[in-house]
């Protein structure tokens, strides 16, 4: 197995890092709260294409594996960009699965469609990850795959991590898209592609944040010389570094496993959700306390990636759920 990116990976990697760097400079990230979602950087993403990339080319995509999306991913962190591409690129790869007839819709860029990542509850969905800002959700009403049509007074649903969460109700007359077995599968399928994905964003969100810690401690100065050079800080940034390698080769080999080694791709989303989970929320951790007082102000980056780290991960669960996962997963297949 070899994660590194190919030469056209590479190329879509420098592609999508450039336009974030273009597009969602941290100064525009903030002109984007407290709602989180840019419409400008919206529209140029799909401009680039990059809902027609998460769909097969049979139902009028470009055919991306999992692993060109997770590449993408990482990116998209790195910038905490304001835009709902993970949510939208799962739910375009889900309704290309049960061949609804509203995908040429979507990938026109004519309605914004997104997954809710939490199954109905006495008809209730609970923070729709870009429901504030979607036409439409899917999510799993029992054993029914349902497209619940957002209405436009939805009520944004604030929270720290400044993310356009909305709390949807399902509709008795929601439109139906399948039913039974088949609704089920594909919908833990597409949740464990939104693990994937979102785990390489949480392990671009942590690398980022550890290049600013290094950053600020390289800079700053106590006693005459950088606090860098001071062990309590030097081994905890070092021990943070191996553990963004560990979360981004996770998240890219649980990717490369859904064409791969699909009986292992269920497990590996869950496992490298919760380590990119954890590995963002302590790297994000540190990077600001290293920073001191100044890592709370609003001016400087490091309290951006300190939100987000943890609301991107808490919109589905904390790390310890997704390892609780792991386990009913493992233990499933063992007994099967």
């Amino acid at each position: 197995m070899d994660l590194r990116p190919s030469q056209e990976q590479q190329q879509l990697v420098d592609a999508f890092a450039s336009l974030y760097a273009a597009e969602a400079p941290t100064s525009k990230v903030r002109d984007a709260e407290p709602l989180g979602f840019s419409a400008e950087l919206w529209t140029r993403l799909r401009e680039t294409g990059a809902l027609e990339m998460a769909v097969p080319e049979d139902r009028g995509g470009w055919g991306a594996t999992l692993l060109d999306l997770a590449l993408v991913a990482e990116q998209h962190g790195r910038a905490v960009a304001p835009a709902p591409l993970i949510e939208a690129q799962v739910a375009a790869r889900l309704l290309a699965r049960v061949g609804a007839d509203v995908l040429p819709e979507v990938l026109s860029g004519e309605r914004l469609v997104t997954v809710a990542v939490r199954p109905a509850r006495a008809g209730a969905l609970a923070l729709v990850p870009a429901g504030a800002v979607a036409d439409h959700a899917l999510a799993l009403d029992g054993d029914r795959l349902v497209l619940v049509d957002v209405p436009r007074d939805v009520r944004h649903v604030n929270n720290s991590g400044c993310l356009p969460l909305a709390d949807l109700d399902v509709p008795p007359d929601a439109t139906v898209l399948a039913e039974g077995g088949e609704a089920v599968e594909a919908y833990a399928r597409a949740l464990d592609e939104w693990r994937v994905l979102t785990a390489a964003a949480l392990a671009g969100i942590a690398a980022r944040a550890l290049e600013i810690g290094v950053a600020y401690v390289k800079e700053r100065q106590a006693f005459g010389v950088a606090i860098g050079s001071f062990q309590g800080v030097a081994h905890r940034l070092a021990d943070r570094a191996s553990e963004v390698d560990g979360a981004e080769l996770l998240a890219r080999e649980a990717a490369w496993s859904a064409a791969e080694e699909p009986e292992r791709a269920a497990e590996l989303a869950a496992m490298a959700f919760g380590f990119a989970a954890e590995t963002a929320r302590d790297t994000t951790y540190h990077a600001l306390h290293f920073h001191g007082g100044y890592g709370f102000m609003l001016e400087y980056d490091a309290q951006l990636y300190f939100r987000r780290a943890r609301a991107w991960a808490n919109v589905l669960c904390e790390p310890r759920a997704a390892y609780r996962r792991v386990a009913d997963v493992r233990y499933a297949t063992a007994g099967s």
